[in-house]
């Protein structure tokens, strides 16, 4: 079985460049909770509530999301999930689920300075590119960024966390010992 990655870290650190960039060089499949969440669920959501109809519908979804990248690891592909687990103790339960059902993972984070993160997150909202599948208001950037509990030394060193920067995500993909055939630019077809 391939391994399955996961990419983690707080709103508007790079995640979904990150993996894609990734899916491209491995090759992978990038599977993000916020794209399969807004197809599925926004034009259903209720005008009051939110928290309560919002969390229920995750961890649904998280469910339907790790079953799929099980069948693609095992298919011999390569999924690279980013799932949005800004909680220590979501995070703790992935990896035991993986650990339980014997799946290997490879973990990545990514994280940027506050103001940069915002800044990105404006650039995405404004120019809808490639990365964008939902409208990130300053207020919902703010509850999720004090939301956000990065890995403690044990995670880290527990889950052999790579930590990527701001700054080094490309260098990373490019170098990374953690994924060999990350090394050589694949070429486009």
């Amino acid at each position: 079985m391939q391994p399955i990655y996961l990419i983690e870290g707080p709103v508007g650190a790079g995640k979904s460049t990150f993996s894609r960039r990734l899916a491209r060089r491995l090759p992978g499949v990038h599977l993000a909770l916020d794209e399969w969440f807004v197809r599925l669920y926004s034009p259903d959501r209720p005008s009051t509530d939110f928290v309560n109809w919002y969390l229920q519908r995750k961890e649904r979804l998280l469910g339907l999301m790790w079953a799929h990248a099980k069948s693609l690891a095992s298919a011999n592909m390569q999924p690279i999930l980013e799932l949005g687990l800004i909680q220590r103790q979501a995070r703790h339960d992935f990896y035991e689920q993986a650990r339980r059902e014997g799946v290997p993972l490879r973990v990545y984070l990514l994280d940027a300075p506050e103001d940069v993160r915002w800044e990105r997150v404006e650039h995405r909202n404004e120019n809808k590119g490639e990365t964008f599948s939902m409208i990130v208001p300053r207020q919902i950037f703010e509850v999720a960024s004090s939301m956000w509990e990065p890995p403690d030394e044990d995670e880290l060193r527990a889950q052999q966390i790579e930590v990527v920067s701001a700054t080094e995500s490309d260098k990373t993909l490019i170098e990374s010992n953690a994924a060999p055939s990350m090394l050589t630019e694949r070429p486009r077809q």
